[in-house]
């Protein structure tokens, strides 16, 4: 019994590192733009102000070839390591691949996919089992997800659709526009735009807190998820 309680938490702290390593949109401070910059972006994050853990998101570029990279970490209970490779083409993410790889208590899992047909079909493997997949429009991973995100915003595209590659589905995954307000985080204090994320069970809520002056870098990430809150603040953009 007391295994799967264990079991049961690890799980809920790597939902929090989960949302940690998936909501960064990586830019380059002070600069006015309509596409991405290449840049490298620092957080904490707590999950129930108990478990407390850092992340840093790397972006590069070598020519329309952009690759993302996440590494998160809560010292002694868990890990988290993200990858996404994709192309930009006009105001479109095209995802190429894109893996997840976690560890709880030593113990791991692995999550990739491969994209083809300009997103629209993609093969998921998960726990060793293969999926393909097929979507109505372009689907994402976690990571080009946020990049396409950041992309509508820069050039005022944004509408809060997109579709998002869960293990063993598609699916759609609306986000909307709340409101502007003023935020202090470790790496200062921002003026943002409040963006939700719409689900469809009430218990579930998650925020993202971004600053235009960033090129709409999230600087703030509050989530709840059955019973159990996550926090995320920048500190610092390199």
């Amino acid at each position: 019994m007391f295994n799967k309680l264990k079991d049961m938490k690890a799980k809920k702290i790597i939902a929090g590192i989960g949302l940690a390593t998936a909501t960064a949109v990586a830019s380059t401070a002070g600069m006015a733009a309509t596409a991405l910059s290449p840049s490298t972006a620092d957080y904490n994050f707590t999950v129930d102000n108990k478990y407390k853990g850092t992340a840093t998101r790397t972006l590069t570029q070598s020519g329309n070839s952009w690759n993302y990279t996440v590494n998160a970490r809560v010292a002694g209970v868990a890990s988290a390591n993200q990858s996404s490779t994709f192309s930009l083409i006009g105001n479109n993410i095209i995802p190429t691949s894109a893996s997840t790889t976690y560890k709880l208590f030593g113990m791991g899992r692995s999550h990739t996919m491969k994209f083809s047909n300009s997103g629209k079909s993609v093969a998921s493997t998960y726990r060793g089992k293969t999926a393909n997949l097929s979507a109505p429009d372009r689907a994402f991973d976690d990571l080009s997800l946020e990049a396409q995100i950041r992309q509508d915003l820069l050039t005022g595209k944004f509408t809060g659709n997109y579709y998002m590659v869960k293990k063993d589905k598609v699916e759609k995954t609306p986000f909307k526009k709340v409101g502007s307000t003023k935020v202090t985080v470790p790496a200062g204090t921002f003026d943002t735009i409040r963006v939700d994320r719409i689900h469809d069970d009430s218990d579930r809520s998650t925020s993202f807190w971004l600053a235009p002056s960033l090129d709409y870098l999230p600087v703030k990430v509050s989530q709840v998820n059955d019973g159990k809150r996550m926090e995320m603040e920048l500190t610092k953009v390199r």
